[in-house]
């Protein structure tokens, strides 16, 4: 490998959920400093290529096909390019990474990756949701229901949402009806459902549901992609305003740790 390819590996850049503000320093740093940009057009901000110079090659992928997404990226890094990949929310979820390193190690190409801000974590933050809870829901799953891309058996969305804690949907917008069956069979047909689309784009929407009014309240909503449905206890307690939720201990006067000693208010 050469020096070139060491000091200029391909940098995967997670976009973050939408908002060109929500992307990490380090991703926006990326893009400033690249020769090629291979970015995710169907999902990401085009503001966020603003930032490139204006000899950079941009390169939208919603066309083509892993070969080609690939071919650009290798031909421009062997020619000591800096290159980007940049994708929509962080790359570790749902963002077909594994194949692409598997290629580009193949051929001998290093790679880096910058983590971005998950639609989860910028949904939450439209509706005030925390996820976890004192005594409540300590856990939380990412999940899918299984369309054309099926799921392994064991995951299949009934069983994740069996689990009871916090639960965020991804892709499944359109398969609201499955998605409402399986929810209402774990936390109860009356149990509410958020739905937040386009989370933190100019355009977001969010509604609220129960599991079993889902499909059709998705319907009227006009929503069927580019949304998250989210569901359990700490959905059910901000619906309720967080009414009979106990306090973190965290900053509990009486609760001490390694910082502030217990009984200690200053």
């Amino acid at each position: 490998m050469s020096q070139a390819r060491e000091s200029n590996p391909i940098i995967f850049v997670g976009a973050g959920p939408g908002d060109p503000e929500l992307i990490t320093v380090a991703g926006r740093k990326a893009l400033e400093q690249a020769d090629l940009v291979v970015y995710a057009g169907s999902l990401v901000s085009p503001e966020m290529l603003d930032w490139c110079q204006p000899q950079c090659r941009l390169v939208n992928s919603a066309h083509l096909d892993l070969d080609q997404i690939v071919g650009e990226m290798i031909a421009a890094h062997d020619q000591g390019q800096r290159v980007v990949r940049l994708q929509t929310g962080d790359v570790s979820l749902y963002g077909a990474l594994p194949e692409q390193l598997c290629r580009l190690a193949a051929h001998g190409a290093s790679w880096r990756i910058i983590p971005g801000v998950s639609a989860a974590f910028a949904s939450a933050a439209a509706i005030g949701l925390s996820y976890t809870l004192p005594e409540t829901c300590q856990s939380l799953i990412f999940t899918r229901a299984g369309g054309r891309t099926p799921m392994p058996a064991r995951e299949n969305l009934a069983a994740m949402a069996g689990h009871g804690c916090s639960v965020v949907i991804y892709l499944s917008a359109a398969l609201g009806q499955d998605v409402a069956e399986a929810l209402s069979a774990a936390y109860g047909p009356e149990s509410p459902v958020a739905v937040v689309q386009r989370a933190s784009w100019p355009d977001e929407k969010a509604i609220w549901s129960t599991a079993a009014s889902l499909q059709g309240d998705l319907e009227r909503a006009g929503i069927n992609r580019q949304a998250l449905i989210i569901c359990g206890p700490a959905v059910a307690a901000l619906r309720a305003g967080y009414a009979d939720c106990l306090p973190s201990r965290l900053y509990d006067h009486a609760f001490g740790h390694a910082w502030r000693p217990a009984g200690q208010k200053d």
